[in-house]
């Protein structure tokens, strides 16, 4: 039985909660190369969750959840980085603003020493996760779509509402810059 057969055939609020159980661990990993780090990557996929949630009766069953989730996360990271380039920048080294005279300075924490942090970012990960989240947007995301998540073009130009030559056209300059990125990296 298909997907869109079995979501026909169960009835109640518990088809949603099985196909997101379904579809988390695969859902998690785009999350994860979209953003860079898993706490970003939670937050997204929480997000795209909720939103899911929110608009499930929108949702038309004959189309594979999965492509449907993957569309509402990809529009999620989108926005959250048109929000983050209209933030405003703090500098490190400026005290920061008190009504006092005294200097306090921002505080950061070591990430290094998280230790799911340490697990999640092998040395190779590292490399082609900095590599990924060099490239620009349009390209990170059409990248992650075909050769992580092996979608089709016909796929990846339905989720990112573009055509399919403006696909192969991004594809080809993301991963073309990606291998410039990764050229020097090794395993030591």
């Amino acid at each position: 039985m298909g997907e869109s057969e079995a979501i026909s055939v169960e009835a109640g609020g518990g088809v949603f909660e099985r196909l997101m159980q379904r579809h988390r661990k695969q859902a998690y990993h785009v999350a994860y190369r979209m953003t860079g780090n898993h706490a970003d990557a939670e937050d997204l996929l929480q997000e795209a969750f909720v939103r899911a949630f929110r608009f499930f009766d929108n949702y038309r069953r004959d189309l594979p959840f999965e492509k449907w989730l993957f569309r509402i996360m990809s529009n999620l990271f989108v926005d959250g980085v048109r929000k983050k380039n209209k933030m405003r920048v703090t500098s490190l080294d400026a005290p920061l603003p008190s009504g006092s005279e005294s200097n306090l300075y921002l505080d950061i924490p070591d990430a290094r020493t998280e230790p799911e942090r340490v697990t999640l970012h092998e040395e190779l990960d590292e490399q082609i996760q900095n590599a990924l989240a060099a490239l620009p947007v349009d390209f990170r995301r059409t990248v992650i779509l075909a050769d992580i998540e092996q979608l089709s073009y016909e796929e990846i130009s339905k989720l990112t509402g573009c055509t399919i030559g403006t696909v192969r056209s991004r594809l080809h300059r993301g991963r073309k810059l990606l291998r410039a990125r990764l050229e020097g990296f090794t395993l030591r």
